[in-house]
């Protein structure tokens, strides 16, 4: 209890004290200040940007993996992007032997006049998928049904559309039933699909209009090609990710009769890999911001010696007075370790304040992704835990020094 006591006495003094020299006292704290808005700034920012970009990718669906024809390296300018895209035939023999992957969909890209009435659409991107899409991609249909293994196989003349097309063809709320031309051929009109809007990320931008119709009819209506764009799948589970990587090239090699030392000529690309590195990325910025504070708590550091050996200096007298009437040298190296200690407190709670504005002042920005900006606990603990290690580090040799004057020397001195 007594030493509870002596320990808020120490304190309340060393606020004193501090109080007395504020304008000194705050600039010896600079470094702590700057070390410590630094880190929670940074901090908080790299944790609301990174939870941005990992909701971003999460809704776009972290199992999903895209497999593409790719011209290597050295083939640029001797081999052509056609020779190299997937064909139907690679595609059923992949599907066929992955083992990490499920629900697959090949994606086949066109773009062609739409016609409802009198109303006409120029070059509107059309998508040829498989049923298995609305599952890949999570997007189902609003009103009407969605495609089925029917509409594939018996290569049916259905479309699905979205909101915007419905708006801008001029067509009912509920345009199921309706017909529409899609490059002059006849189409109806079975669902509408949800829109989606992607994020800044994936270069998002306001709704367009979209259409989809079954894979088959998208090939059929454009003979000349006989690839698709890429093979959309989804993984078993998001730990499967390298495994399908090195899968499908082991299998890829082998229907393309590749060598193990030929560049492949295809690239697969999964979304979780890009979480992970996403998190690295947040991780290694973190251990920057560690950096950066302590860097800054060291040069803070030093000029808290430097204030503490002259505050020493001043209050000699002060010190062999106190040792005179029976201080003990514990004391004396307790009341200047706390005044140091304090002194970085104070340094402290300036930065956190100034970080936490800061922080607060980002994610209040309209539109900015750092909307989700936030400053973890884990933050506030090591910059401050940093500043008191600090104050007990660089106080010390100015606390022992004033511990060990000899109190009739210290008495004397003017």
């Amino acid at each position: 209890m007594i030493l509870v006591r002596l320990l808020l006495q120490t304190v309340v003094l060393a606020l004193g004290q501090i109080w007395s020299n504020r304008f000194r006292a705050l600039l010896t704290t600079l470094g702590i200040v700057i070390g410590t808005a630094a880190v929670i700034a940074t901090v908080g920012a790299t944790n609301g940007l990174k939870a941005y970009m990992l909701s971003e990718l999460q809704s776009f669906g972290a199992r999903k993996v895209f497999i593409d024809g790719d011209v290597p390296r050295k083939m640029r300018g001797r081999m052509s992007r056609a020779q190299v895209e997937l064909k139907m035939e690679e595609i059923q023999q992949l599907i066929g032997q992955v083992t990490t992957m499920e629900t697959f969909t090949p994606l086949f890209f066109g773009s062609y006049d739409l016609q409802a009435g009198q109303t006409v659409l120029r070059s509107v991107q059309t998508l040829g998928i498989w049923p298995e899409w609305h599952e890949i991609e999570a997007r189902y249909t609003t009103m009407g049904r969605p495609f089925n293994r029917i509409d594939e196989e018996q290569h049916l003349n259905v479309c699905l559309v979205n909101d915007k097309t419905t708006e801008l063809l001029g067509l009912p709320l509920d345009p199921t039933g309706e017909f529409i031309l899609i490059g002059g051929r006849r189409f109806l009109i079975v669902g509408v699909v949800e829109t989606r809007i992607l994020g800044a990320v994936f270069g998002g931008q306001e709704a367009q209009a979209e259409v989809f119709i079954p894979l088959s009819v998208a090939m059929a209506m454009n003979p000349q090609r006989r690839f698709v764009n890429f093979l959309l799948g989804n993984l078993k589970s998001e730990d499967l990710a390298e495994e399908a990587k090195q899968e499908v090239s082991v299998i890829m090699r082998r229907i393309r009769k590749l060598g193990p030392d030929e560049e492949p000529t295809w690239q697969v690309g999964v979304v979780q890999q890009v979480i992970d590195q996403v998190n690295r990325v947040g991780s290694a910025i973190t251990a920057g911001a560690g950096g950066i504070v302590a860097i800054s708590l060291l040069v803070g550091g030093v000029g808290i010696m430097n204030i503490m050996l002259v505050s020493v200096s001043e209050r000699t007298r002060e010190i062999g007075l106190r040792k005179a009437v029976g201080a003990r040298p514990s004391v004396i190296l307790m009341q200047f370790l706390v005044e140091a200690v304090v002194l970085c407190l104070v340094g402290a709670a300036m930065g956190l304040a100034i970080g936490y504005g800061l922080v607060y002042g980002l994610s209040t920005i309209p539109g900015s992704p750092l909307e989700k900006a936030s400053v973890p606990v884990w933050a506030t603990t090591l910059a401050v835990g940093f500043s008191a290690f600090t104050g007990i580090v660089f106080g010390m040799f100015p606390a022992t020094k004033a511990a060990r004057l000899n109190p009739i020397e210290a008495l004397r001195h003017e």
